[in-house]
């Protein structure tokens, strides 16, 4: 097995795969790429067991088929320290060579038959949506997930399709993300939880054209997206989402309309003052006016900021996580937010101010107070 590739085409090939890529992996060949030469098509693949990545690459030249496990970090460290050049692989059993330009580089592969099989997909449910779409949707959902391992199903994303539109939900139980399209729908209802780490990788290396289309096929074990040169099939999280319709409160008598950027520097510039573990910062409403307040009794330092803003209800006290509130206003977009209140004890939501009731996105963030301190 022997090929000749641009170092540069090479390296773009083994970014896309490397995200899935373990730090503690269990089995020595999953710290490996999967090197598959047939005539000029050279097929590279990652895996974690959990998740399965591979690139379609074409080699400028090539010599007889063949199969190799190389090892990755080498691999990609030598590759990001050459400049655009052929580079030659020449693979004999385990032994390979690496030739660019002046250099000769020597290291030993592994068998592949140790390399994880692929999963088969059958019985399949399939979709094609834009990778713009789905860019979008992990952008804005999957900072909300959790890390808690007793439960798994909150470490994910829901997915789910019906007859009148998409929706991504994420949530750790102190903030949740609920991102609706509605230009997207399927006659086959669908409810699937998505890993955290594949989308975090899909979202990396995903175009945000919305021409580039994504077709995903889903049964009761595995998802798997295919787009461009890339295929990555995942182990779908198994369990029942928490009823995040449930927790969503219906009855927000209080609303307040203020400038995203504004709201958001000044929660940055109080909450340096403020508490350390609680990160609390304290919303004071009344009028036109919002009374920003943090402090940290300990280092005896706090710090207050005023803001205009357009408010309906009742004057009220309020406290936020502040590094929950930088995550969600960071993630929204559009120059003014809403956010909608009912008492101090009750989670508030907050709402992009949409340019016009056609926009299909409709998006939805919602976050628990904190117990305010005296």
């Amino acid at each position: 097995m022997k090929f000749i590739i641009s170092s540069t085409t090479l390296l773009r090939g083994l970014q896309k795969v490397s995200g899935v890529l373990g730090t503690n992996n269990t089995l020595p060949i999953l710290e490996d790429f999967l090197f598959e030469l047939n005539e000029d098509k050279l097929r590279i693949t990652a895996s974690d067991l959990e998740t399965t990545i591979s690139v379609m690459l074409t080699a400028d030249m090539a010599e007889g088929p063949g199969v190799i496990a190389i090892p990755a970090k080498m691999l990609v460290d030598i590759m990001k320290s050459l400049p655009e050049l052929p580079v030659t692989i020449s693979v004999i059993e385990t032994k390979i060579e690496i030739f660019a330009g002046e250099g000769k580089y020597k290291l030993i592969g592994h068998q592949s038959d140790e390399f994880p099989k692929v999963p088969v997909m059958d019985k399949t449910t399939s979709l094609e949506l834009n990778s713009a779409l789905l860019v979008n949707a992990f952008n804005k959902t999957l900072f909300a997930t959790g890390n808690d391992e007793l439960r798994p199903v909150m470490s994910g994303v829901l997915f789910e399709v019906t007859d009148q539109n998409i929706t991504f939900v994420a949530t750790d139980a102190h903030k949740l993300v609920r991102y609706r399209r509605t230009d997207f729908s399927s006659e086959t209802p669908t409810s699937i939880i998505l890993p955290k780490k594949p989308l975090n990788h899909l979202k990396n290396i995903m175009s945000e054209d919305e021409e580039v289309m994504v077709k995903v096929e889903i049964n009761d074990a595995n998802a798997k997206l295919e787009f461009d040169d890339i295929v990555l099939i995942c182990r779908l999280i198994d369990g029942k989402y928490p009823n995040y319709e449930a927790v969503i409160p219906t009855q927000n008598p209080y609303s307040l309309s203020i400038d995203r950027k504004s709201l958001l520097n000044a929660i940055r510039r109080v909450s340096i003052f403020g508490n350390k573990s609680t990160h609390q910062v304290r919303f004071k409403i009344s009028g036109k006016e919002l009374l920003l307040t943090a402090e940290d009794l300990d280092f005896s330092s706090d710090a207050k900021e005023r803001l205009t803003c357009s408010y309906e209800g009742d004057d009220i006290e309020i406290g936020f996580n502040s590094r929950f509130m930088q995550e969600m206003l960071n993630t929204l977009e559009p120059e003014r937010i809403i956010i909608e209140l009912s008492a101090p004890n009750r989670a508030g939501i907050i709402l992009s101010e949409k340019d016009s009731e056609d926009d299909p996105e409709d998006i939805l963030m919602l976050i628990m107070p904190v117990m305010l301190t005296q």
